[in-house]
């Protein structure tokens, strides 16, 4: 089978064999939902702690905020910001977006108005879907000053809101999402109200990544490279209707969106996402609804061992498989883990938004895999270590850990030149990350090339943060590089030189100048030292391996220079 869509660098052949093995269906995610929504209507799919969804009921939400939505104007190919926690309303969204064929265009949260309007801008976004206040920060705001003076955005619908704002929210143009839910036509009729059949291999969603620029890239997917990477996902962790998955990863993230909603639909399952962690309600609630599996960043599998220590009395018995994404797991927590966890797998992973999933242990794997490498490659998609040229390198040698499969993106958005300069002479994409490959094919993470810090799974361009403080007026020169954390794997350390006659800023100032430019507090520096100057090479090229060097080794001491 071949297909009439834009796909990229995908060949005809390889789209033909990807249909044929089955990694790619024609069946779209509204498809896939109304199968289960016929074939188990009352199984509760979706729960927050809050809200609760069966199957059916989120079909039939789903559907009826399309028709909603399609009366607002919304068409086929428009591309929706949907800057939601992890509520059970965010999987209503999605599922309403893809019925209509929109584009999803998912932000997390904790994103501000700097980094959100660059996305409201590359993306050409026309709605945007927000809470109207959460964890104290006042999105529909922001997305209205946003709208002021962008050239594409001039929907705001507002998620949660209280009963007595919808006026108020009316007089500033901001539509409330629970009253654009169509209630005036029955269910059978609102597919004919609708009237369009989105192919699986139209665009679905744009997620947006950190790399070496001080933007975002937007990757371009369609419903086939995503449910590929997740069905291979479904395999590979055994799941079945049985599960329950639990989610306190970002539902906007590739991760959470991957693993909290695709998965479990796939499987039949059911998923629980948490909108704030909390590790000792993380204990509550993963005993209280039954979890079985997890997909976070490490950190989140260490706070809650933590807290377990304080709280032996939680039941983590239901957990069967835990798996940490972002950055290698130390073994000491896979040990903890285990001892704590005896009936879990402990599995690694390590992915990119470009093709989700690039190698994986899998439950069939020796446990020990999990400290010894990030997994293999998942059937179906090949992974290869290679050098500048492009090709492989021998087994065991470090180089540039690149992918060829079915849930690759199609594109960079509004970047081609960025999109070509991926690919090696075969057709592999090159992550920037840096990896060695044993004989049988698994892989360690072992740097990258790319300069950013994975803070508890999230990428941070160091060149942004570098670049909102490149005028800061007490500053000649700075460097910021990732600094070792335990909890977190890394956090944003900052070094500075002074101008003359200038003290330097002290780590609270440099993280309010940064916010109060829009920047998220997630990605400011947790540490900021004060340096004569930065070490540099013959070309004048900062040497941040040196200063990584450094702050490592401070951080190993009992009194490091330049604490804060």
């Amino acid at each position: 089978m071949t297909s009439e869509h834009d796909l990229g660098r995908y060949t005809a052949e390889q789209v033909e064999h990807f249909y044929a093995s089955g990694q790619w269906t024609d069946e779209n995610f509204t498809e896939l939902l109304r199968s289960r929504a016929e074939a188990k209507p009352d199984k509760v799919f979706v729960t927050d702690g809050v809200h609760a969804l069966t199957y059916a009921d989120l079909y039939d939400s789903s559907q009826r905020l399309a028709l909603g939505l399609r009366r607002q104007g919304l068409e086929s190919g428009d591309r929706v910001a949907v800057q939601l926690p992890n509520w059970a309303a965010f999987v209503v969204v999605a599922a309403a977006l893809s019925r209509l064929g929109a584009v999803m265009v998912p932000i997390m949260p904790i994103y501000r108005k700097d980094e959100v309007s660059h996305v409201i801008s590359d993306a050409s976004v026309t709605m945007a879907i927000a809470p109207v206040e959460f964890k104290g920060f006042d999105y529909v705001t922001m997305f209205d000053e946003i709208r002021r003076n962008s050239d594409s955005l001039t929907s705001i619908v507002a998620v949660r809101a209280p009963a007595g704002v919808h006026e108020a929210l009316a007089d500033r143009d901001v539509h409330v999402l629970e009253d654009l839910v169509v209630q005036d036509v029955p269910a059978g009729s609102i597919d004919d109200a609708l009237d369009v059949r989105v192919h699986p291999d139209d665009p679905f969603v744009i997620v947006y990544t950190s790399g070496t620029t001080s933007r975002p890239k937007g990757c371009l997917h369609t419903f086939n490279t995503y449910a590929s990477g997740a069905r291979a996902l479904t395999v590979a962790f055994g799941h079945t209707e049985s599960d329950v998955q639990f989610g306190p990863s970002p539902i906007t993230h590739t991760t959470g969106l991957v693993t909290s909603v695709l998965i479990p639909l796939l499987a039949g399952a059911s998923t629980h996402v948490m909108a704030e962690w909390n590790p000792v309600q993380g204990l509550a609630e993963i005993e209280k609804f039954g979890c079985t599996a997890a997909v976070t960043a490490t950190t989140f599998l260490q706070t809650l061992m933590a807290a377990s220590d304080e709280h032996p009395e939680a039941d983590l018995s239901s957990l069967r498989v835990w798996t940490c994404a972002g950055s290698p797991i130390p073994s000491s927590v896979v040990e903890n883990a285990k001892a704590k966890l005896p009936g879990a797998s402990i599995l690694s992973l390590y992915g990119r938004s470009e093709n989700l999933s690039t190698t994986t242990c899998t439950i069939e794997d020796d446990p020990l895999r999990a400290v010894t490498s990030d997994g293999a490659a998942l059937p179906g998609a090949e992974v290869r270590v290679v050098g500048e040229d492009g090709y492989e390198v021998p087994r065991g040698s470090e180089g540039d850990i690149a992918y060829r499969g079915p849930s690759h993106m199609i594109e960079y958005v509004n970047r081609p030149e960025d999109t070509a300069g991926l690919f090696t002479p075969e057709g592999f994409s090159r992550s920037g990350d840096v990896g060695v490959m044993t004989d049988d094919g698994y892989v360690r993470v072992t740097g990258r090339t790319k300069d950013i810090v994975i803070r508890g799974g999230m990428n941070i361009s160091v060149r942004e943060v570098e670049d909102k403080l490149a005028d800061h007026p007490d500053l000649s020169a700075l460097a910021v590089v990732g600094m070792p954390d335990e909890k977190l794997g890394e956090k944003v350390c900052c070094y500075v030189v002074a101008k003359p006659g200038h003290a330097a800023p002290a780590v609270e100032e440099l993280r309010e100048y940064l916010t109060s430019r829009g920047v998220a507090i997630q990605k400011t520096p947790e540490r900021v030292i004060a340096i004569d100057e930065l070490p540099m090479t013959a070309t004048g090229k900062i040497q941040k391996h040196v200063l990584r060097k450094r702050i490592a080794k401070e951080l190993d001491q009992p009194s490091a220079a330049g604490a804060l």
